[in-house]
């Protein structure tokens, strides 16, 4: 492992790993681009590669991305990747308040513990975990589903009617296209465009981007607090801050490395059920959504300890955890190289090459954030009619890179306007973009769960994992209507004496 590391440290394959990390960030903080979009354009480029340096620049640029995605989410309000949409919850707000800086530097630590720590684990305990997650059937993964989405719609703003129904709308439109088990074609009316379903940049950015430009403009908010980053010391976040979220950095990292690690998850469900736990355990919960730096440090956390999360099937398995790692998983089969159970025997080397780059990746990028974030709030002090023009050009241009079709300029602007709309009734957007993210691997397992025994849906319920979080999904649904009652009945005891 230290003959690895040394290679890494070579004058080449360093630059070629700050390089990509940058990169990385960078299209990470760019509206409907991403570290994974960098990833699957760089793939070809490493076939004439040594296979260390070719997987160094592959990792870096997905490290750099992951962590790039909240400087859009904290300084726009429009998430850079479905990793940060839980950033932009509070992160924007902060800036509306005039903390860009303290939520940057929140979010930049948070960033860096979850890769830094995530990795580490994934290291020693690969094969431990993978080996758990085999155990789990297609039950345990669509409770687990459920679970996320009912307590995320319980948790946000508004009633736990809004928050389902949000949710319900999300999983409607997630129907679009081919049914995964029998390919039937639902709701495209005849469209060859929706066959493939409703395509997710086009959703968020229409939700998030101009949604958000469309809003502030007829508002006339345009208007962004002036931020002083003269005194600010270190990452603009208090030792006192840092302790009293000691417990909420635990609790997301774990949330994040655990769901990171089922194939098929990922950060993009990470961050969300983080974000609603943190905001279930607070003690201050009303002040989430409003510049709480709680939040930051929950949703920030767990997308980045996914990375690690996903990295283990990838590795003692060879099944990827997400889309990216499905990526990486094609750049070390160029190579001829097989992940797996064998990959520790036949190749330590590259395993210890895909996690060491990992870790200095990260570095890297706490680095070039920690220096950058004092430069970053100068988006902000671009004039309004120049930056809203060049977002709403990001944004169709994302929109386009993803599927290299225009119909999705009509999904951006119908989704803006459904946006609106759900701000005028009310409905949350973290239920329905959660579900909507979820919806195709919850009714995948539910099929799959249903047709694999006789039983019908009783394994769903006999199942100890699978029951225990259908519990937990339908307590997190009752309780919003339970706990006024039980504090009205505490109440009148004394009066009743």
């Amino acid at each position: 492992m230290f003959d690895t590391f040394l290679s890494l440290l070579q004058p080449t394959t360093l630059l070629i790993i700050l390089a990509a990390t940058a990169l990385g960030i960078i299209l990470g903080a760019i509206p409907g681009l991403s570290g994974g979009l960098g990833v699957a354009l760089l793939l070809p480029i490493t076939f004439g590669m040594d296979p260390h340096i070719g997987l160094a620049m592959l990792v870096s640029i997905w490290i750099g991305g992951v962590s790039g995605g909240m400087i859009g989410s904290i300084l726009l309000g429009i998430p850079g990747s479905p990793s940060s949409i839980a950033t932009t919850f509070d992160g924007y707000p902060m800036t509306r308040n005039g903390e860009a800086v303290k939520a940057l530097g929140a979010a930049i630590v948070a960033s860096f513990i979850g890769t830094a720590l995530s990795i580490l684990i994934a290291m020693f305990l690969s094969p431990f975990m993978a080996r758990m997650a085999l155990k789990l059937g297609p039950w345990e993964y669509f409770s687990l589903g459920f679970c996320a989405i009912a307590l995320v719609a319980a948790l946000a703003r508004g009633s736990i009617f809004h928050g389902m129904a949000a949710a319900a709308l999300g999983l409607l439109l997630s129907t679009v296209g081919f049914a995964p088990i029998d390919g039937y074609a639902r709701f495209t009316f005849g469209s060859i465009y929706l066959s493939g379903g409703i395509d997710l940049i086009a959703l968020m950015l229409g939700l998030f981007a101009l949604k958000q430009i469309v809003q502030d403009h007829a508002r006339g908010e345009q208007q962004i607090p002036e931020v002083d980053v003269s005194q600010i010391r270190g990452f603009g976040v208090t030792l006192r801050e840092y302790i009293d979220n000691a417990w909420n950095i635990c609790r997301s990292f774990m949330i994040g490395l655990w769901i990171g690690f089922l194939p098929g998850m990922g950060s993009a469900l990470s961050n969300m059920v983080a974000y609603a736990q943190a905001k279930s355990a607070s003690k201050h919960p009303e002040k989430f959504g409003k510049g709480c730096v709680d939040g930051v440090f929950a949703s920030e956390t767990s997308n980045n300890a996914s990375v690690g999360g996903a990295l283990i099937p990838m590795v003692a398995l060879g099944i990827p955890g997400d889309g990216t790692t499905a990526i990486l998983l094609g750049g070390l089969m160029i190579h001829g190289i097989q992940a797996g159970p064998l990959l520790f025997a036949n190749n330590p080397d590259i395993v210890y090459a895909l996690f060491l780059t990992a870790i200095l990746a990260a570095v890297i990028t706490l680095v070039l954030q920690y220096f950058g974030m004092r430069l970053f709030p100068a988006i902000l002090k671009i004039p309004y009619h120049y930056l809203y023009p060049a977002i709403v050009v990001l944004g169709f241009i994302g929109v386009f890179v993803g599927s290299s079709t225009a119909f999705n300029y009509v999904l951006l602007l119908g989704f803006a306007a459904l946006g609106l709309l759900m701000d005028k009734v009310k409905l949350p957007v973290g239920p329905f973009i959660l579900a909507f993210i979820l919806g195709p691997m919850l009714e995948l397992n539910l099929r799959r769960g249903i047709t694999y025994t006789d039983e019908g849906v009783w394994p769903f319920f006999t199942r100890p994992i699978s029951a225990l979080l259908l519990a937990v999904a339908a307590f997190s649904i009752v309780w919003p209507y339970l706990s006024p009652w039980i504090k009205a009945r505490r109440a009148a005891v004394p009066g009743k004496e």
